[in-house]
């Protein structure tokens, strides 16, 4: 009989391969994108305006315009991760080339006596995050695979886990998950592989043991991960006299994630039934959200510009569906047609992540320069996956709220004009969302560009570097194996806009 393809609707809510704090942070933070002018100076443009991206930061920044204009960015990533793990370091690198910004802004000058001078009009695309990365990890560890399947295992039926006859093995692995959830599924790949067995062979069976006899065991691990979090705005503001600039945005995201991993063992002991082990897991993961946000900008004086800006939380809602493969010495014949051409798919779920704060200053210097400093603070322990009415959500949740804390954020920006020519720096700072930072460490980087104004037209190119630790998790339950990632994403981006 002809194998064919087969796709399947899982209902059981116990995914614990993805939905999970770690998908809250993944949408929840936004890296340093944007326009070069924008990314020059670290971002620092809640109390400036007039820069298409500086919509994202305040949207009262549009009627800072005093011309209508478009302009798009280009952006080269370059992502370099040194893994340490099993007193093992392994180097990574990985580059990219995208269109990160496109947008525009029209500019409408009141014609009367009207107390609003002008008003703006915008849109613009910036991409939030691109997930466009890659890490290799390799070492000696005590923890083994098999660790994990006992860990999903154990409390299961042996009943369950055997194939009926007839029944083809990957029609059982789709079963098993769509009526006894995500744990029965991972027991069962684990028994069909031959990496765990029963302690008494009887389909009442609950308690397991290892196949896999070691003291220590080598592990190379990859992941691989695509993909981007995007926004797309559309802005209102307006000029109110000579002082005071107010503006409102509703943002409209798309996200597209995939996230492959593989996974190699061996280095078990001589006379272990086990002697290697191969285990390859997909995540595929795409939806949509909305959030809006507002702000306001005044002026002080000549010099001294203030601003001030709400984000709302973003509402998510996404779908997941995932893949598996895996393989030893011991598995059954016919493990190989459980692949990533079986897929699970998943109910819709959603995430909602915190509202946003920020507070800015700027010291304009006339026509010779600028200095701007941001700060923002996003209280992640809010986050949130719902349906709260979900069990094993509202589990995650209570771990969200006593795991994670408030991020504080700082951003200055300076930039110094030499005729045509202007000179840009900037620097960033952001807190670990985690309470303990031991998980994700703080986010530094620096930045710098140069623009050269041809008078209806301007030319931007831009440096950006951000660094940060990370403790990367293989998996997202069962075992806590991760690598320690120091992470250095550098970026560099030429943009152009045209004045009309």
């Amino acid at each position: 009989m002809k194998r064919i393809l087969t796709f399947i609707m899982v209902l059981a809510c116990t995914f614990a391969s993805a939905q999970t704090i770690d998908d809250v942070l993944r949408y929840s933070t936004e890296n340093l994108q944007g326009t070069a002018r924008f990314q020059a100076m670290g971002g620092a443009f809640g109390a400036l305006g007039g820069d298409l991206s500086a919509l994202n930061v305040n949207p009262a920044g549009s009627a800072v315009f005093n011309f209508s204009e478009i302009g798009f960015t280009g952006s080269n990533y370059h992502i370099n991760n040194d893994a340490l793990y099993g007193n093992s370091l392994r180097s990574t690198t990985s580059n990219s080339l995208d269109f990160n910004q496109v947008g525009g802004v029209f500019v409408f000058n009141s014609s009367t006596d009207s107390p609003w001078k002008k008003i703006a009009l915008a849109f613009n695309y910036d991409m939030v995050q691109n997930f466009d990365n890659e890490f290799t990890a390799s070492g000696n560890t005590a923890v083994g695979v098999d660790n994990y399947f006992l860990n999903f295992a154990q409390g299961e039926p042996l009943g369950p886990l055997r194939t009926q006859q007839g029944e083809f093995i990957e029609d059982a692995y789709l079963d098993i998950g769509a009526n006894l959830g995500y744990s029965a599924q991972q027991a069962f790949l684990g028994f069909q592989s031959g990496i765990i067995e029963p302690v008494e062979d009887d389909d009442q069976n609950t308690s397991y043991f290892s196949n896999a006899q070691y003291g220590s065991v080598n592990q190379r691990y990859l992941q691989n991960t695509s993909g981007y979090n995007s926004k797309f705005t559309l802005n209102f503001a307006g000029q109110y006299k000579e002082d005071l600039y107010l503006g409102a945005s509703v943002n409209f995201h798309n996200v597209i994630y995939d996230r492959v991993s593989y996974l190699d063992e061996d280095g078990y002991d001589a006379d272990s039934p086990i002697q290697y082990t191969s285990f390859d897991n997909l995540l595929h993961t795409e939806g949509y959200g909305f959030s809006f946000s507002l702000g306001a900008i005044a002026k002080v004086n000549q010099s001294i510009r203030i601003g001030g800006s709400y984000q709302s939380p973003t509402w998510y809602t996404l779908t997941d569906d995932t893949s598996q493969r895996i393989n030893s010495n011991l598995a059954v014949s016919d493990i190989d047609f459980i692949n990533f051409n079986i897929v699970n798919l998943y109910d819709e779920y959603r995430i909602k992540t915190p509202e946003k704060y920020t507070g800015s200053v700027a010291l304009v210097f006339g026509q010779d320069g600028l200095i701007s400093l941001d700060y923002s603070y996003q209280d992640m322990s809010k986050a949130e996956l719902r349906p709260t009415s979900d069990p094993n959500f509202t589990a995650e949740n209570d771990f969200i709220a006593s795991t994670l804390g408030a991020v504080n954020s700082y951003r200055l920006g300076g930039e110094y004009r030499i005729e045509e020519v202007s000179l840009r720096a900037g620097y960033r700072f952001e807190e670990s969302p985690y309470e303990n930072s031991d998980f994700i460490g703080d986010l530094n980087g620096f930045s710098a560009g140069i623009g050269y104004n041809f008078g209806a037209s301007r030319l931007d190119l831009a440096y950006s570097r951000t660094e940060q630790d990370i403790n990367s998790y293989f998996f997202d339950g069962g075992i806590d194996s991760a690598a320690l990632i120091n992470r250095i994403n550098t970026n560099i981006s030429l943009g152009y806009t045209l004045k009309f």
